[in-house]
């Protein structure tokens, strides 16, 4: 009699069951290399342990992830504490990661770290060595495999955001033995035929290994003297190579390499066509503002009665001339005033207001004889009167 068959739900219980049982299983101390390490964005890592000859997959609930005391990385080895369980719906089984702590770096890691630290002091990574893309490049070089989705996503990317943008493709191999100096060997390439506006360098993602050839000293130096600028897309948004930090721009994933590359027509056309509306406005407002303002210029009395104002000016004047007129007229009355009150004490003061009266004054050759001593017998005088001289002669 044949026996019943199980749903592979069933067996998939029964395995987990089984391991569950297993208390060694339960509390496993296991040390390797982390590769294919992801940080999701709910806080749970998800990372797998490797050694030379196997790996086996691990999961960190964020709960646990958040006492760690360091920051997991691709290529860090570690020592974990866990559960070995099954995960029943993919019938797989892996580490549920309790606590986990360092046991040293790999000797990629390391090479990467030191390559990274060295190139840095030379300044390969300084901004100010950073080239600027171009707003509306014409051609885009793209450096990466012929194959896969990573061509297909730039030109769909690059193509929809400007059917008139020309992708040229130089395939090169991407991970791999010698891919390293083939990639710069085709930077240089297309730097000195000139064959491009931009280059983008691109790859899907991978572990540490996989994204080796972009790590290397011989590509970070080509996209360093690159006269061409440069777009990285290596890897995921997560994954940081040595060519992310050389390149003038680092782009999260191929597709956004593509959209920091070409800009979008459509949404070019509509900035120009605002421009255009904002333009049309503005200068309506202005000549409306320009209208304005030469119409209150014609409306003042300056354009209208031209020559009131000068008139206005002729008043003031004429009012001035009248006042120093004025004023001369009254220092003349008044010097006039004080001359003839100057006058008139003088004349009452004078000896001949005193001859109107009938007196006249004697006098001797023009001296005036003030005693009978001063006129002595048988000499000549002179009587002045008031109207006029006679000559005398003292008798006695």
């Amino acid at each position: 009699m044949r026996p019943q068959p199980i749903t592979v739900a069933d067996l998939n219980k029964y395995i987990k069951d089984k391991i569950t049982q297993d208390e060694y299983l339960n509390n496993v101390y296991v040390k390797g290399e982390i590769s294919n390490f992801k940080n999701h964005y709910t806080g749970h890592l998800y990372f797998t342990l490797k050694d030379d000859n196997s790996l086996i997959k691990c999961i960190m609930f964020k709960s646990f992830a958040e006492n760690l005391k360091f920051v997991p990385k691709d290529g860090m080895k570690v020592v974990v504490f866990g559960t070995v369980a099954v995960y029943e719906r993919d019938g797989v089984y892996q580490i549920y990661v309790k606590a986990m702590q360092e046991d040293g770096i790999g000797d990629l890691y390391k090479k990467y770290e030191e390559l990274k630290r060295n190139l840095e002091k030379e300044g390969l990574f300084d901004i100010k060595y950073k080239k600027k893309i171009p707003f509306m490049p014409k051609v885009i070089g793209v450096l990466t495999s012929q194959t896969g989705s990573v061509i297909r996503d730039i030109i769909n990317v690059s193509t929809r955001r400007n059917p008139n943008v020309y992708i040229k493709l130089l395939p090169v191999p991407v991970q791999g033995e010698g891919a390293s100096l083939k990639i710069a060997d085709a930077i240089k390439f297309m730097n000195e035929k000139q064959l491009a506006d931009v280059l983008i360098i691109a790859r899907g993602g991978g572990s540490l290994e996989d994204l080796w050839p972009f790590n290397e000293e011989i590509v970070a130096r080509a996209i360093f003297e690159s006269q061409i600028p440069i777009i990285s897309a290596v890897g995921h948004e997560t994954d940081f190579t040595i060519a992310d930090f050389v390149a003038d721009l680092r782009a999260p994933t191929p597709s956004a390499a593509a959209e920091l590359a070409v800009p979008n027509i459509e949404e070019i056309k509509i900035k120009l066509s605002n421009y255009n509306n904002r333009f049309s406005i503005a200068l309506k407002k202005k000549v409306e503002l320009m209208r304005l303002q030469y119409e209150k210029c014609m409306n003042r009395r300056a354009f209208k009665e031209p020559l009131q104002n000068i008139n206005e000016q002729y008043i003031k004047i004429d009012m001035l001339v009248n006042r120093v007129k004025t004023s001369q007229i009254n220092k003349i009355n008044l010097v006039k005033n004080r001359a003839y009150n100057a006058i008139s004490k003088l004349d009452a003061l004078s000896p001949l207001k005193t001859l109107t009266r009938g007196y006249c004054i004697a006098q001797s050759q023009d001296k005036i004889l003030k005693s009978v001593k001063d006129a002595q017998k048988d000499s000549k005088i002179q009587l002045r009167f008031v109207d006029g001289i006679k000559d005398a002669q003292i008798l006695n």
